[in-house]
């Protein structure tokens, strides 16, 4: 079965500051993207990787990331002005012989293999999967002044991640449906709910986080350093 990865790295990253966009700010030495992109390599499983990026930043990722670590059947694409709109730019790249698109943040360093597989085979037999965790804390629904509304069952409640995978013709279909619709949702499993399609739930590690805040990158500092740690055999 052939599988595509499209890896959405458009983001500026202005919440974490500064001039460099989160993407190519180093983890343990290491550009986050280039440890997202040489996991997914170690997983064996894709044809190709689409790497979006700012149209601005694709010669510095070829320079900083693709060369230096290695990485192959790599494709640079530029990203959108939203990141729906850089999955659909990576999809537009895609080998039409694909079978399954997974799509996973580049700011997410963390997957394992072993996730990897999983979500493919059952993608193989439910069309559309995502990765997600438990809910751990009671949620809120706020209206618009700031009163809670809903408190809605907390055990049915997931947080959703990446990977999240699909037939190929499935995502295709719902990016250019929702383009048709002015729709913009919050990540691509809601563009195939939208068609009446069930999206399998995963679930997945506490420790797949999104780098997004400076508090994200110390919180996966410290993920690294327990991984080496527990890798070496070395007391935590």
């Amino acid at each position: 079965m052939r599988v595509t990865a499209i890896v959405p790295a458009a983001g500026g990253g202005q919440r974490l500051g500064g001039g460099v966009s989160k993407q190519f700010l180093p983890l343990g030495g290491i550009p986050i993207l280039a440890r997202t992109l040489l996991a997914l390599e170690a997983s064996r499983v894709f044809a190709e990787m689409v790497v979006v990026v700012p149209a601005e930043d694709l010669e510095r990722c070829q320079e900083e990331i693709i060369e230096p670590y290695g990485i192959s059947r790599a494709a640079l694409v530029a990203g959108g002005n939203e990141r729906q709109d850089s999955v659909y730019n990576g999809l537009k790249r895609a080998s039409a012989d694909a079978e399954l698109i997974l799509i996973h943040d580049g700011v997410r360093p963390f997957l394992s293999a072993e996730l990897i597989w999983s979500i493919i085979q059952e993608t193989r037999i439910h069309r559309a999967t995502v990765v997600a965790i438990p809910a751990k804390e009671t949620i809120k629904e706020v209206d618009e002044e700031g009163f809670a509304v809903v408190t809605p069952e907390r055990r049915r409640l997931w947080i959703s991640q990446t990977p999240q995978t699909f037939s190929h013709e499935l995502i295709r279909e719902a990016h250019e449906r929702a383009r048709t619709d002015g729709f913009h949702g919050t990540d691509d499993a809601s563009l195939v709910e939208r068609l009446g399609v069930k999206v399998k739930v995963i679930p997945g590690p506490f420790d797949n986080i999104k780098i997004t805040t400076a508090e994200d990158l110390a919180l996966a500092e410290w993920i690294l350093k327990r991984r080496e740690a527990l890798a070496s055999g070395a007391e935590l």
